[in-house]
C-alpha cells in the first residue's frame, strides 16, 4: 500500500488536524503544551514509518515554508490581540526591555558555551547558532498563556512577539556580517528599520483603505496573499519583514488611534469592523494548522540517538542554565518579586528551527549535534509545563480559600441579619420568659 498516494495523505492529514485538536483540549486542562505533544506524535510516525516504507523523505523544504507561514500567522495574530492604550505603554516598554535584553544576554552567554565545548566552532558562527537558542516561542507561548491572569498574558504576548521580531533581526544582522562587500554596520541595521517601518504603515493604510472597498466576500485570503507578498519581497530586499506584519496587526486592531480626528472620515467602520473579526479568526485558523503540521512534520526528522550523546547533554544543560540564571536577574530588576510563573516561561520552539535551518553554508559546523536544539526546546517545554501546572494547582488552593473565606463571612452575615430581624433568639430564653404550661386535666393538685 503506498501510503504516500492522494487519498492516503488527506486521510493521514486529516486524522493529524483532529488530534491537534484533542491536543489543544488535553493542554487547557493539563497546561502540558500542546505543541510538545505534536512534536511526540511526530516522533512516533517517525518509527512506524520506518517499517512501512524504504526510506523517509526529505521534510526540510516543507519544513521551511510551513515554518515562515506559521511565524507570520503567529505574529499577525498576536498583534491582532494587541490594543495600544496610554495605559498599556509602561507594559509594551517594559516587555520589549525584557525581550532585548534577554535575547542579548542570553545569545552571548550561549555562544561562548558553544564556542568553548563544540570543536573548531568560531565566535562568529557561535553567535549565529546560539541567537536562535535564545528567541522565546510565541508559538508555544501564546496558546498556552490563556489561563493566566490578564496582566501576565499580554506580559507573555508581547515579550515573545518582540523576542521573535528582533531575533529574527538579529540573526539576520549577524548573517550580514559574513559578508563584509554587504555589511552595512549598525548605522545601515538602523536605517534599515526606518524603512520597514515606513513602509509597513504605508502599506497597511493603503491596504485598510483599498479592502475597505472591496464589494467580494471572498477577499480575506487575498488580504493574507498580499501580506505574504510583503513579506516575502521585504525578504528579498533585506528589510525586516515581520514588523510590517506586526504593525499591520496593530494598524487594523487600533484603526481609530492610526486614524484620528478628521482622518476617520475615510474609514467605514462597520466595514473595517467585519474585516478585523473575520480575519482574527482566518488568522487563528490557519495558524493552528500550520503550527500543527510544522510540528509534526519537526518531529518526524529528529534523530532521537542525538539525545544521549554526553556532550550533547551537558552543552544544553549549561545553555539551559545560563536561560533561567539570566531570565531571573532580569525579570527580578523589572518585575520585582512576583515572578512567577513568568520565571519559567521561556520555551524555544518554531523560530528556533526556522533559523537553526537558515544558517548560511559558509558559517555551518559539522562538529555542532543539532540534538543541542531537540534537548534545549523540550527541555524549556517541559519546564513551562511544570510551572503552569504547579501555578494552576496554586490557582486552585488560593481561590478554594478565597470561597471558604466568602461562605463563612456570608454565614456570619446572615446570623446577624436574623438576630437584628428577630427571627431567632439572640440569647437563651430565661425561666421567667417560658410560656406558663396549662394543667394537665389528668391529674388533681387543687388544694382539699
Amino acid at each position: 500500500m503506498d501510503i504516500f498516494s492522494s487519498y492516503n495523505l488527506i486521510i493521514e492529514a486529516s486524522i493529524i488536524v483532529i488530534l491537534s485538536f484533542w491536543f489543544n483540549g488535553i493542554s487547557k486542562k493539563t497546561n502540558i503544551p500542546s505543541v510538545l505533544m505534536l512534536i511526540v506524535l511526530g516522533i512516533i510516525l517517525q518509527y512506524v514509518l520506518v517499517y512501512l516504507v524504504p526510506a523517509l523523505p526529505d521534510f526540510n523544504a516543507s519544513l521551511e515554508i510551513l515554518g515562515i507561514v506559521g511565524l507570520i500567522m503567529i505574529v499577525l495574530e498576536a498583534a491582532l490581540e494587541l490594543e495600544l492604550r496610554r495605559d498599556k505603554l509602561v507594559p509594551i516598554l517594559k516587555s520589549m526591555a525584557i525581550a532585548l535584553i534577554g535575547l542579548i544576554a542570553s545569545a552571548w552567554v550561549a555562544a561562548l558555551i558553544l564556542f568553548q565545548l563544540i570543536p573548531d566552532m568560531a565566535m562568529q558562527s557561535a553567535w549565529l547558532y546560539a541567537t536562535p537558542l535564545s528567541i522565546l516561542s510565541s508559538a508555544i507561548i501564546i496558546p498556552s498563556v490563556s489561563a493566566l491572569s490578564e496582566n501576565k498574558k499580554e506580559f507573555h504576548i508581547y515579550e515573545s512577539t518582540f523576542s521573535d521580531i528582533m531575533g529574527i533581526m538579529m540573526f539576520y544582522f549577524l548573517v550580514g556580517g559574513l559578508n563584509p562587500a554587504e555589511d552595512s554596520g549598525v548605522a545601515g541595521f538602523a536605517v534599515n528599520i526606518v524603512l520597514t517601518i515606513v513602509i509597513a504603515l504605508v502599506a497597511s493604510y493603503a491596504i485598510i483603505l483599498i479592502f475597505q472597498k472591496i464589494k467580494s466576500q471572498a477577499k480575506l485570503f487575498l488580504l493574507i496573499a498580499v501580506l505574504l507578498f510583503l513579506y516575502a519581497i521585504g525578504k528579498k530586499m533585506h528589510l525586516s519583514s515581520l514588523i510590517i506584519i506586526l504593525i499591520f496587526g496593530l494598524v487594523i486592531k487600533n484603526v481609530k488611534l492610526f486614524f484620528p480626528g478628521k482622518m476617520q472620515v475615510f474609514l467605514e467602520n462597520d466595514k473595517i469592523d467585519q474585516i478585523y473579526h473575520e480575519l482574527h479568526i482566518i488568522t487563528m485558523e490557519t495558524a493552528f494548522v500550520v503550527r500543527t503540521f510544522f510540528f509534526v512534520i519537526f518531529g518526524l526528522t529528529i534523530v532521537i540517538a542525538s539525545l544521549f550523546n554526553v556532550k550533547v547533554v551537558l552543552v544544553s544543560l549549561l545553555i539551559i542554565a545560563s536561560i533561567y540564571v539570566i531570565r531571573f536577574l532580569i525579570l527580578r530588576v523589572f518585575l520585582g518579586k512576583e515572578i512567577l510563573p513568568q520565571l519559567y516561561i521561556a520555551p524555544r520552539g518554531l523560530i528556533t528551527v526556522l533559523l537553526f535551518y537558515a544558517i548560511p553554508i559558509e558559517a555551518q559546523v559539522e562538529t555542532f549535534e543539532s540534538g543541542i536544539l531537540l534537548f534545549v526546546i523540550i527541555a524549556t517545554s517541559l519546564i513551562m509545563t511544570w510551572a503552569m501546572i504547579k501555578d494552576k494547582k496554586k490557582m486552585g488552593t488560593m481561590l478554594d480559600e478565597i470561597d471558604m473565606e466568602i461562605l463563612e463571612r456570608n454565614e456570619a452575615e446572615d446570623i446577624l441579619y436574623q438576630k437584628e430581624a428577630g427571627t431567632i433568639p439572640k440569647t437563651k430564653p430565661s425561666d421567667e420568659d417560658k410560656p406558663i404550661a396549662a394543667p394537665d386535666p389528668n391529674t388533681d393538685d387543687s388544694p382539699i
